[in-house]
């Protein structure tokens, strides 16, 4: 049995209680050793057998998926933060189909949701905005023209730029021409839930200022909207005395 497990966003103690359960009974642990927190290995049983995916190819992961299911042992595939977002969980699973193996998916607390912990925000306040897009610059890995950071910005939408922080003079361009103002609310937030989390606020226009100025070169989220410095929002219905629910009658 192979388990791909969400590593979560950094902090060790992140990891959901399944997910933890699946590293302390895994006989093989294939781990994205560049940007899943070590101290997860920590829980891991003293014969188990570590992988730094970091050094391997997609070949490498998968024979040692099949030597381990030869051998009838159990093995967890640890991907960082959830793997369902840019985790190339997909062209494993497919491989696995073919070849019968019983596999299964553990979310984990992706790096989008500790980056709002991190800046204590929300990303759909009433009002401002409802919807989150969770998007990425085109770098090696091409994105699809449809997807186009300008199309996405012309909805004013709260956003979230994954794999981006290498670009962010390009990224504040798009955004501008797809219809942010320069001065519309952003912040970079570097490493979330990890010791040494970083959090800058700043606008679309300086993005770019902040992260050069802060030496921010990786592992970072951009996000972008006014959610960001939540300065002016409406109050939830679900709580307002005046509103009726399943559960509670409006006071008159």
């Amino acid at each position: 049995m192979i388990h791909f497990v969400g590593a979560g966003s950094g902090a060790a103690d992140l990891i959901t209680i399944r997910g933890k359960k699946f590293l302390e009974e895994a006989d093989v642990i294939i781990y994205a050793g560049s940007l899943v927190n070590p101290q997860l290995l920590d829980y891991k049983k003293e014969e188990c057998v570590v992988y730094n995916s970091a050094t391997m190819t997609l070949e490498e992961v998968l024979d040692v998926f099949y030597d381990a299911e030869e051998k009838g042992l159990t093995t967890v595939r640890l991907h960082t933060g959830d793997p369902c977002l840019y985790g190339a969980i997909r062209e494993q699973m497919d491989v696995l189909d073919e070849k019968g193996i019983r596999y299964d998916s553990t979310p984990g607390v992706s790096s989008f949701c500790g980056a709002a912990a991190a800046l204590n925000l929300e990303y759909t306040l009433p009002n401002v905005s409802q919807s989150v897009i969770i998007t990425r610059m085109e770098g090696r890995t091409p994105v699809p023209s449809k997807e186009s950071i300008q199309s996405f910005a012309a909805h004013q939408a709260t956003m979230v730029c994954f794999l981006s922080t290498g670009l962010l003079d390009e990224l504040s361009r798009r955004l501008i021409e797809g219809g942010y103002t320069a001065d519309t609310p952003a912040a970079i937030v570097y490493k979330a839930t990890w010791p040494d989390e970083k959090t800058f606020v700043c606008t679309v226009g300086t993005l770019a200022q902040t992260a050069k100025e802060n030496n921010i070169t990786k592992t970072a989220l951009m996000i972008i909207g006014d959610v960001v410095t939540h300065s002016h929002y409406d109050r939830s219905l679900l709580y307002d005395p005046g509103f009726t629910t399943e559960f509670r009658e409006a006071s008159k």
